[in-house]
């Protein structure tokens, strides 16, 4: 069965019933109940939502949701019955993009993913399409090479990173975000302009965009936790100065 919507959760009756109303609805939703299930399910399928939740019997959603978001950018939802201020921020800071707490209304969950899922899949053609066109007047006007420092170089032909010798695959996201920055060095770039010219569309949150600027930062930084490449204006953004 083709999926959009993915649940993770410990709780079978939950997941099952969940699932079988959306798929009621014409929106294809799988389930399943732990962490090695869900990493086995997003290789083999293609996911447009998860709907994950904290308890997950020896490994929890917030790991999940780490070793998600290294390869993933689609979005991410919990739903807990933890109603605490703690795990919401700690949800949001690790790349989640709601928090919905149990008990949920069925139709009211349904009604907030169908909405998430259309500007999902329109702001993801939107972006193949722009990035096909963009790449090309991109290389052409800088000769495909955005030289950051005296050793790192941005090759927007291959979207890589090129260290001397080393090369640094970067993710589509990442590649954008960070393409992104390098045009605008000089200036703080606020987290809602990178939001909406990058991700073009408000489905992802700040937590989405803290998880790629730390990935960026691991792959380039001589030490992610002083940078001195992505630097972090608190509250406001980001620069590459």
């Amino acid at each position: 069965m083709d999926t959009k919507v993915l649940i993770v959760d410990d709780d079978v009756t939950i997941a099952e019933n969940t699932a079988e109303y959306f798929n009621v609805f014409e929106v294809p939703t799988s389930y399943v109940t732990n962490y090695d299930e869900a990493i086995t399910f997003l290789e083999e399928n293609e996911v447009s939502l998860i709907l994950l939740d904290i308890n997950l019997g020896e490994k929890s959603g917030f790991e999940l949701c780490k070793r998600i978001r290294e390869d993933y950018d689609m979005p991410i939802f919990f739903i807990s019955a933890r109603k605490s201020d703690d795990n919401v921020l700690m949800a949001l800071s690790i790349g989640g993009d709601d928090y919905i707490s149990k008990p949920f209304s069925l139709n009211i969950l349904l009604a907030k993913v169908k909405a998430v899922l259309a500007r999902y899949e329109k702001a993801t053609e939107a972006a193949k399409a722009a990035g096909q066109q963009t790449q090309a007047a991109e290389a052409a006007q800088e000769g495909g090479r955005i030289v950051i420092t005296d050793d790192l170089i941005l090759d927007t032909d291959t979207h890589k990173l090129q260290r001397n010798e080393e090369t640094i695959p970067l993710k589509v996201m990442e590649y954008k975000m960070f393409l992104y920055l390098a045009k605008n060095r000089g200036r703080v770039v606020t987290k809602d302009e990178l939001l909406d010219s990058v991700w073009e569309d408000d489905f992802v949150g700040e937590g989405t965009l803290a998880v790629h600027a730390r990935r960026l930062r691991e792959k380039i930084e001589k030490d992610p936790k002083n940078p001195e490449i992505i630097q972090t204006v608190w509250g406001v953004g980001y620069m590459i100065e």
